[in-house]
Formats: structure tokens, sequence, C-alpha cells
């Protein structure tokens, strides 16, 4: 029996659109159209698409990419024949490309994207982004997250973590309604106050880590070199109005990785199709972010094509 092309995108969608088992998916794709498909099917599918995506819409991504003015990127592991992957995000708030490799500068450069960018890079910490080219970020998030894991293990002792976080939130602030009222930069008032709160910090907390043992001291004095050594990165939010302050456009885009790792036993079979879903759901991400329908999107893969978005944003 052929398999249509509407009845080939609604696999597709069960497999990376719902993130459901393959199992699952055959079970539904045969309730609602009456088609009974081994799982083999379902996974050649995925693959298709993947294929079918690398010729025109994957370097039409990367080209995009490297001309946005910022970029998120994260990274997040993925299981795969019983080994650790990992699988890299570079994207905005309209555009998602993910491919799969080690956690090395050259796994993460073989995305295509990064070594060519020179805008603003949101990111974490890791230390694989440092060889870029771009404008450095750290994301307000993440240190946040630490700050508070740090004062909750010890609040009596490290009160200058609670200091910083209000830092960093108050500054978020000021950041945001300065954003809202027009403007391209924070004054030089508002800027030297908020270094001035943040040496303090910095200082209250070299002050009473000093000489202490036990592991909220050793955290702490790791943490303080970082925001010592980081400054500019961490306050770029602040410094420059273009820059975001957390990296929540990247963590949400890579996300389905876990969601569908769970659905699917907490393992991909095969190393190819970890890549593979990586792609398509790159492909699902975008056109979702550009209000397109899934299946639409996929129904056009495997007719006439893929959707290629024509911008940066749907405003250009």
């Amino acid at each position: 029996m052929r398999i249509g092309p509407q009845a080939t995108a609604l696999a597709a969608l069960l497999t990376c659109g719902h993130y459901l088992p393959i199992a699952r998916a055959t079970t539904l794709l045969a309730q609602s159209t009456g088609i009974a498909v081994s799982t083999g099917f379902l996974a050649g599918v995925r693959s298709r698409g993947a294929v079918a995506l690398e010729a025109g819409f994957l370097p039409h991504m990367r080209v995009l990419l490297r001309t946005a003015p910022v970029l998120h990127a994260d990274e997040t592991t993925g299981r795969a024949a019983g080994s650790l992957a990992y699988v890299h995000v570079a994207c905005t708030e309209y555009l998602t490309l993910m491919h799969v490799g080690g956690r090395s500068s050259d796994d993460i450069d073989a995305g295509g994207v990064l070594p060519e960018f020179t805008g603003i890079l949101m990111r974490d910490g890791y230390s694989g982004y440092a060889h870029l080219p771009a404008i450095h970020a750290w994301c307000g998030a993440h240190l946040l997250r630490d700050l508070r894991a740090l004062s909750d293990a010890d609040p009596a002792g490290q009160l200058w973590a609670l200091a910083m976080a209000n830092t960093l939130l108050d500054a978020n602030q000021a950041a945001h309604h300065a954003r809202s009222a027009g403007a391209d930069q924070l004054g030089p008032r508002v800027l030297k106050r908020i270094r001035n709160h943040y040496l303090a910090a910095i200082t209250k907390g070299n002050t009473d880590n000093h000489g202490q043992s036990g592991a909220p001291a050793a955290e702490a004095r790791t943490l303080i070199r970082r925001f010592i050594r980081y400054e500019d990165m961490i306050l770029r939010f602040a410094t420059d109005l273009s820059a975001p302050f957390s990296n929540n456009v990247a963590e949400r885009s890579v996300r389905p990785v876990k969601v569908q790792q769970r659905t699917s036993g907490g393992c991909w079979r095969t190393l190819q199709g970890l890549t593979d879903f990586a792609v398509v759901h790159s492909y699902l991400d975008t056109a979702t972010k550009w209000g397109i329908d899934k299946l639409q999107a996929l129904q056009q893969l495997f007719t006439t094509g893929p959707w290629l978005p024509p911008a940066l944003t749907p405003a250009e």
C-alpha cells in the first residue's frame, strides 16, 4: 500500500512534533487514518524528513542566523545507542537550528553558525564557547539560580549572594524600563549605581568567606571569582540594551529533546535517530515560531519541499 504525503506528514508530526514513542505513534496513526504501518516505517519517515531538509533548509538557516544581531546558544545531553551525545542549538525568537555532536569547541563549530557570528551571543558559562568571535553575554537566569542555591545553603553566611541577586534583578528592571521608554542605553548614573552595588556585593562576599572552611565558603569563592573575571559578560544586558538578560529562548527550543528522550524510554536507539530528530525539530520549531501549523509545514516538506523563513523576523 502506498502511503500518501498527508499520512506521511502526520506520521512525522506524531514522532517529532508530539514527541511520542514510535510504537505509540503507529497506534494513533492507525486509529486516526485507518492505515497500519510498522515502527520501521515511522522511523524511516523521520529520516526522510531530515534528508529533505539537508539541502535547502539547513544551509538557509545557517545564513540567516549568522546575520542575526543576537543569538542564543545552548546544549543538552541526549542518550543514543547507549552512549552520551550533545544536542546543540543556535536560535532566535523566530529561528531554531540544532545539531548533534560532542561538547568540544569543534563540536560547537560543526553547526556552521557560531564560528562566523559576530553579534551578541547569549549563553551559559561553558568554556567551549570562549573561542568564538561573538560579543559574549552570560545568562542572568543561570547566575540567579547559582546565587540562590548558595544563599539557601548558607543564608546567614552568604548575604553577598542575595545582594548580588538583587543587583542583577534591579539592573534588569532598569534595562527593561529603558527599552520600554525607547532608550538605547542606560544613563551613566544608573550604570554607575549598578556597578557600585555589583562591586559591593563582591567585597562583602570576599570578606565574609575569607579563611572560612566548608562547602558553602568554597562554592562562594568560586562564584565570586566568576563575577570578578566575567563582569563585562555578566553585565552585558545593562551596558548594551540590545542584549537580553536570560537564555530562556534557547532553553525553550532545546527542551523537547528531553521530552522526546523520556517518552522514548530514556534513550534513542541510534545516534542517527537523534540526529534526524534534531533536524526535523529545527524545522518544526521554526515554523511554529512563525505561526505556521506543524502539520501544514510537514505536508509541504513531503510534497513541494520545505518551507523556508524569508527573513530573520516576520516584520522584515
